[in-house]
Parts: C-alpha cells; sequence; structure tokens
C-alpha cells in the first residue's frame, strides 16, 4: 500500500468503542467513538451485547477514515486494544454469541471462585498464571456460561463454541468470522484468563479441565505486534493487515514508552489501572498484586509487569452523575469539589464489586463514612475524587514492597487526567511528581504502535520514546504530616467496607 501514510487503532473499551487514526509522529488525526449498552440483570451482574459491540466497531472505524479524508489505503495496519476480561462465547458456525459478554466487573461467579479454590484458597493457581482466583478473570465467567446457557456445554464439547476476550472477538469478525476468521489473542489477554501458564504462554490443560472448559474453545496465543491476518473483503479495512492486540493496560504503558524495569504508569478510566514494568521477570506478588504480561514484541522475550487493579474509580463518577443526579455531566464535579477547601472529613471507599487490588475481597460493599452535619455536596464530590487518588496510593505502597523500586515519578493517562483537582491530590498523596504526556490517548496508541512496529511503519520501541512527550507535571504541595494524617482516616474507612455480604445480600 504506497499510500499508507498512517495507522488505524480501535480501542474497544468497557463503555465505548473508538477508532483513532495516528500519524507517523503519534498524533492524532481523527476519531469516532460510540457508547454501548451497559446491562444490568442483577445486583452485581454487568453484560454487554457483543453484536452491538461489533456494528458499533464498524461504524467508527467508518467514521475515523470519513473524518479524516482518507480510505483503508492509506492505513498501513490496525492495533487492537480492548477491556480485559470481558468474556465472549459465541458459535463458530454462526457467528452469534450464545450469551451476552460477561464484563470484567461482573461478580457473579463468586461461588464459582469459591468452589474452584475448595481447602486451597484464592492462591490455587497463582503460582502458574500470575493471578489470584478472582471473579475478575476470564475463565471463571467461561465456566459459568457452560453451566447456565441451555445447550452450550454440548455444543462446547462437539468443538461448536469459541472464548475470547473482546479483542479475539474483534480479530475473528474483522478477519472474515464465519468465512475464515482468525481465532486468537495475545499474551496480554490470554494472561487475563487464568488459563494461561506465565513462563511457557501456553494454555494450563489442567486448569482449563478444573474450570471445565474444551481446549478447542481457546484461541491460539500469540505475540502482541505480528501480522495475524488481513481485513475482510467488504469490510472497512479490506486487505490490511492487523498487526497488534494489547490489552488497553498494558497497551497504555507501551504507549507511555514504559519500556525501562521500574517505569510506571497509571490509567484513570472507568476503573484505575496502575502497572510496573519488571522486564524479562515475572516478580511474584506477596502484597496483592497480579503478575502479568506487559507486551511481547514479535520474537522478542516476553516482558511482564506488576499490575494493581481498581474496579471503581471513573465509574464512581459516573454513579455520582446518573444514580444521585448531584451533577449532570462528569467535568462538573470538579467544580463542585473547588467549592470546598477539603473532604470535611468524609471519606468515600467505592467498593461496588467488591475490593480488588491490593485486598481482593469479593463480599465488601462501598461505604461513605466521616459524615458530620457540616458535610455539604462539594464535600461528597471531593470524597469521590480523592477516593480514586487513595486506592492508586494503596497499589503504589503494594508495588514498591513487592518490587522493591521506590516511584520517582507516575506516568498518567485516561479520562480522568483532565481533571486537574485530582491529579494534584494525586501528587499530594503520593508525594511524587505526576506527569501526563501531550497525547492522552495512550491505550489506543499503544496499540498503533504495536500494530506498526510489525508492519515496519515504526522501527521499535526507540521511535515510541521519541515521539513521547509531557503535557503537563503536578508537584505535591502536601505537607507530609497531613499527607500521612489524610491516608491513615481512609485506611480506617477501608476496613468499614470489609465483610458486609452475607450468604442472604447481594
Amino acid at each position: 500500500m504506497a499510500d499508507a501514510t498512517y495507522v488505524l487503532a480501535i480501542d474497544q473499551g468497557t463503555t465505548s468503542t473508538r477508532a483513532i487514526v495516528f500519524d507517523h509522529s503519534g498524533q492524532i488525526v481523527e476519531t469516532g467513538q460510540l457508547e454501548h449498552e451497559q446491562i444490568f440483570p442483577k445486583a452485581g451482574w454487568v453484560e454487554h451485547d457483543p453484536q452491538e459491540i461489533w456494528r458499533n466497531t464498524r461504524e467508527v472505524v467508518g467514521m475515523a477514515l470519513t473524518r479524516a479524508n482518507i480510505t483503508h489505503e492509506h492505513i498501513a495496519a490496525v492495533g487492537i486494544t480492548n477491556q480485559r476480561e470481558t468474556t465472549v462465547v459465541w458459535d463458530k458456525n454462526t457467528g452469534e454469541p450464545v450469551y451476552n459478554a460477561i464484563v470484567w466487573q461482573d461478580t457473579r461467579t463468586q461461588k464459582i471462585v469459591e468452589e474452584l479454590g475448595g481447602s486451597e484458597g484464592a492462591d490455587k493457581y497463582k503460582a502458574k498464571v500470575g493471578l489470584p482466583l478472582a471473579t475478575y478473570f476470564s475463565g471463571p465467567k467461561v465456566k459459568w456460561i457452560l453451566d447456565n446457557v441451555d445447550g452450550a456445554r454440548e455444543k462446547a464439547e462437539a468443538g461448536d463454541l469459541l472464548f475470547g476476550n473482546t479483542d479475539a472477538w474483534l480479530v475473528w469478525n474483522m478477519t472474515g468470522g464465519t468465512d475464515g476468521g482468525r481465532h486468537i489473542t495475545d499474551v496480554t489477554n490470554a494472561s487475563r484468563t487464568m488459563l494461561m501458564n506465565l513462563d511457557s504462554l501456553t494454555w494450563n490443560e489442567d486448569i482449563a479441565a478444573d474450570m471445565g472448559i474444551p481446549m478447542s474453545m481457546l484461541p491460539e496465543i500469540r505475540s502482541s505486534s505480528e501480522v495475524y491476518g488481513e481485513g475482510r473483503r467488504g469490510g472497512m479495512v479490506p486487505g490490511v493487515p492487523i498487526a497488534g492486540i494489547l490489552g488497553d493496560q498494558q497497551a497504555a504503558t507501551f504507549g507511555q514508552a514504559c519500556f525501562e524495569v521500574g517505569m510506571a504508569k497509571n490509567t484513570y478510566g472507568t476503573g484505575n489501572f496502575m502497572l510496573i514494568n519488571t522486564g524479562t521477570e515475572a516478580v511474584p506478588s506477596e502484597n496483592g498484586l497480579l503478575t502479568t504480561v506487559a507486551y511481547k514484541i514479535g520474537d522478542n522475550a516476553p516482558i511482564y509487569a506488576l499490575e494493581g487493579s481498581i474496579a471503581v474509580t471513573g465509574s464512581l463518577v459516573q454513579w455520582f452523575r446518573d444514580n444521585l443526579g448531584i451533577i449532570s455531566s462528569a467535568p462538573e464535579i470538579e467544580d463542585l469539589a473547588k467549592t470546598v477547601e477539603d473532604n470535611g472529613g468524609a471519606y468515600f471507599v467505592p467498593a461496588f464489586s467488591g475490593l480488588f487490588a491490593p485486598y481482593w475481597k469479593a463480599d465488601a460493599r462501598g461505604a461513605l463514612v466521616g459524615l458530620t452535619r457540616y458535610v455539604n455536596k462539594g464535600h461528597i464530590a471531593r470524597a469521590v475524587l480523592e477516593a480514586t487518588a487513595f486506592q492508586t496510593r494503596e497499589v503504589n505502597d503494594a508495588m514498591a514492597a513487592d518490587s522493591g523500586v521506590q516511584l520517582t515519578e507516575l506516568k498518567v493517562d485516561g479520562g480522568m487526567v483532565a481533571n486537574e483537582t485530582l491529579m494534584q491530590f494525586q501528587a499530594d498523596i503520593l508525594g511524587v511528581d505526576v506527569v501526563r504526556p501531550k497525547v492522552a490517548e495512550t491505550t489506543a496508541l499503544g496499540a498503533a504502535y504495536a500494530a506498526g512496529i510489525a508492519v515496519g511503519y515504526w522501527q521499535g520501541e526507540q521511535d515510541v520514546i521519541d515521539n513521547w512527550a509531557e503535557g503537563k507535571r503536578w508537584t505535591p504541595q502536601m505537607d507530609d504530616a497531613e499527607r500521612e494524617r489524610t491516608y491513615r482516616l481512609w485506611k480506617k474507612a477501608v476496613t468499614k467496607t470489609f465483610d458486609w455480604v452475607d450468604d442472604d445480600v447481594s
């Protein structure tokens, strides 16, 4: 493709799907974005319609190309990044999902998780896969679908069903679907299923058997940067190499150029995800973190990371807007928070889906504590924002304990980094500088880089480093005594959420 002057990234996220056209300098040329429905059938259940996601993907690619006044012939490669752990099971003969996608936040598999752990508990598979047994990951979600959808297990055992996170669902459809679609995933997504051996990057047949998942359902595991196939005839990108896949948080790590051991980034989205590069060593966590694959470029050795996953951050602002109606748009929370000097003693622990890192307590539920007659909606707005920063501090402390590396600065990205009040408080509570890049869409950018490197559009990691540029920096302004006082009260607030769910309470 002589005119292939751009790379296209598809960012299939938790709340929306975006297509972004990037140029060689890593700058955004044009975008298209559509939200999809969040389906809540029961308390703790969260689903998406995979067909809606696939329709939206086609539409946003068309939007981005049209707005950029280009066609597929101008695209050198397509990279995909995606919400991880969100589980799709579909019939390979019809292309139809057998059930809605079960989203990473969903907690319906708690009993399955407990049964799988048995007497060994949550760490049963951790040495092999780097993950604790938790509702977060894909494997137990697949088991739930096979156990609860009529006819699903029979079809799976007959070899007719396929499983994947949303990356695999999109690649299969984009490369032809029922007409020769490629059933593949990359190492970063595979490392979030509880089914992949971290050392060999292969599926663990014993764990799959424990979960009752036929091996025929599992996609082929490939690197994060190689040509997997080409866009289908009649599609939006016919003949264009699909050449990069990275789970969203790994993609952001790549886009932030965190290529050296000890470099860390934090993404502020629906949830928050902090990753620190541990190099070619998979570091086991003793402090509630996940050991995961950061990326693998072609035939190069895999690079690993420690990750702190926080379930509810940006989605707490959405809840504050939609469920309480105190604000009408998400950016308004900053104006409301700025009407007060501090949180007034109020702390909001958003354990809506239990607590993820570093606690892993599925039976926790949200709590707003420290209330007095003095507290007003401004204080609560500030407590909502501060919850994100406090949770990040907890994860950072765990990372320092596991890796022995003290953070010197934190690279940040994601939608919430536009909130300067939050970013300043984040710097204050961490005690280190917080740095936002010029191009904040680092998740999509990371996927673009992976795809572009695979086809020679970019030469390698050095091009990513050269393109990265600092946008804004926040420096701590809080004194040490106040930092530790307010953090101590936060930790006390967290303990009030523990052990909330009894057998008769959902």
